[in-house]
């Protein structure tokens, strides 16, 4: 099939990229001619785990391209996919629809034959149904555009095995007969070939399903979290807790990890811009301990400030060290990033602060330029008086007591993604902090 994707960010540049590998033929559309030209050259703005050779060797196959031109979507393809940033409002926590609105209003004039746009973006519930309108009445070609939403599921350092390999595919239709649905099917085809669930609701729904599986994956981690502190007031143990309780099937034992809590550029946003839809639909209460989420996610970073201090006093001239500056491992993206916002903190403390991260450091340099860095996480950690891993790199987990002694002034460490062994930096001299850890 012939398909575009307008809007080669990290999630249509991963889908444009995934769909020309089992077989379609893909144009990426951006309106930045920037970036499509350096897409174009196989140039990926942004890191992801096997994404760049995926790129390239489907350019090079002919199967994928990249332009700006909306016009040639348009006469190129017979699906769109619509893969927009939907970002936090500048004024209050709902979603920002201006990139979405401004895509459809680009590509719907030059709509002259049947077509089917898909939504991926994550959106308020009820947006599809009035994209849907705006672009029948806009299109040249009219109600012979049908409008999908089929909302994405992709873990940064995992898209592109989550985009070929997906738990589900999710397809809301106006009308579940429609022809969208089956050209949805077709074009998933060969992913559905691994028994793959293929499920087809109204628009509404699709809409909520991820920003509903988003809110439970939140709740699971402010509670564990939560646990924590109930742990270090109590003397428990927060991991042995969490693998006792995961054994429980009801429960599982995924995303009970205590630690710095979640950031990026999907949940946060995702969980706040709900709670503002469902007040604005008059069902803010039932969804009321959504905001209690968000408070124990945003409290955890506050906390590690505070252990900051405990441990070894006044920040006032205090040299830290920031291990992590990703919002997760196996990605360079500092949206919303828990380690970028405890950096910043303890430096507003009065310490000097030197950060290392083995993928974001330009990212970072770009966000947070008074903030001091280094090339290697010895590097980073030379004359330190405390610390802090902030994002779980398997190179900061393997870190060795004895070699980062060497360089430190003091050997205090915060592990704040409960990455590393207790036992082993206590043995070794080590004044060792987790969270809710004995």
């Amino acid at each position: 099939m012939q398909i575009s994707v307008i809007g080669a960010g990290y999630m249509g540049t991963t889908h444009a990229a995934c769909m020309s590998q089992i077989g379609h033929r893909v144009l990426g559309v951006d309106v930045d001619a920037e970036k499509a030209a350096r897409l174009q050259a196989g140039d990926l703005p942004f890191f992801e785990p096997g994404l760049q050779k995926l790129v390239r060797d489907n350019i090079a196959s002919g199967r994928l391209r990249f332009s700006a031109s909306h016009e040639e979507a348009a006469d190129f393809a017979d699906v769109h996919f619509l893969t927009v940033g939907t970002p936090q409002d500048k004024d209050r926590p709902a979603a920002d629809l201006s990139f979405v609105n401004a895509a459809v209003d680009a590509l719907a004039p030059h709509l002259t034959r049947p077509t089917v746009i898909a939504g991926k973006s994550t959106v308020p519930v009820g947006t599809a149904h009035r994209l849907a309108q705006r672009v029948q009445t806009t299109a040249p070609v009219g109600d012979g555009v049908e409008l999908a939403w089929n909302p994405e599921f992709l873990r940064e350092g995992l898209a592109v095995n989550d985009t070929l390999h997906p738990h589900r595919v999710v397809v809301g239709v106006e009308n579940r007969e429609s022809r969208a649905a089956e050209v949805m099917r077709e074009l998933y085809s060969p992913i559905l070939d691994d028994n793959v669930p293929f499920i087809v609701t109204n628009l509404a729904t699709a809409e909520l399903v991820k920003v509903s599986a988003n809110a439970f994956l939140g709740m699971k981690i402010s509670f564990i979290n939560a646990m924590a502190e109930v742990c270090e007031a109590t003397s428990a143990d927060v991991t042995m807790l969490a693998d006792a309780i995961g054994c429980d099937e009801r429960i599982g034992r995924k995303f009970l990890n205590a630690g710095l809590g979640f950031g990026g550029g999907c949940l946060p946003k995702d969980i706040r811009a709900f709670i503002a839809r469902t007040d604005e639909l008059g069902v803010g209460d039932a969804l009321a301990f959504l905001r209690e989420i968000d408070a124990v996610n945003m409290r955890q970073r506050r906390r590690i400030v505070e252990m900051t201090h405990e441990m070894i006093g006044s920040l006032v001239g205090a040299r830290v060290t920031i291990l992590g500056a990703a919002f997760k491992p196996n990605s360079d993206d500092i949206r919303d990033s828990p380690a970028l916002d405890v950096a910043e903190q303890v430096q507003l403390s009065g310490a000097k602060v030197t950060v290392y991260d083995p993928k974001a450091m330009d990212n970072a340099r770009k966000k947070c330029p008074t903030l001091n860095y280094a090339l290697t996480s010895l590097d980073a950690c030379r004359g330190a008086d405390a610390v802090l891993v902030l994002t779980e790199w398997d190179e900061f987990a393997n870190l060795r007591p004895h070699e980062l002694a060497a360089a430190t002034r003091s050997k205090n460490i915060i592990d704040a993604r409960n990455c590393l062994d207790p036992a082993t930096w206590r043995t070794a001299g080590w004044v060792y902090r987790g969270f809710g850890r004995l």
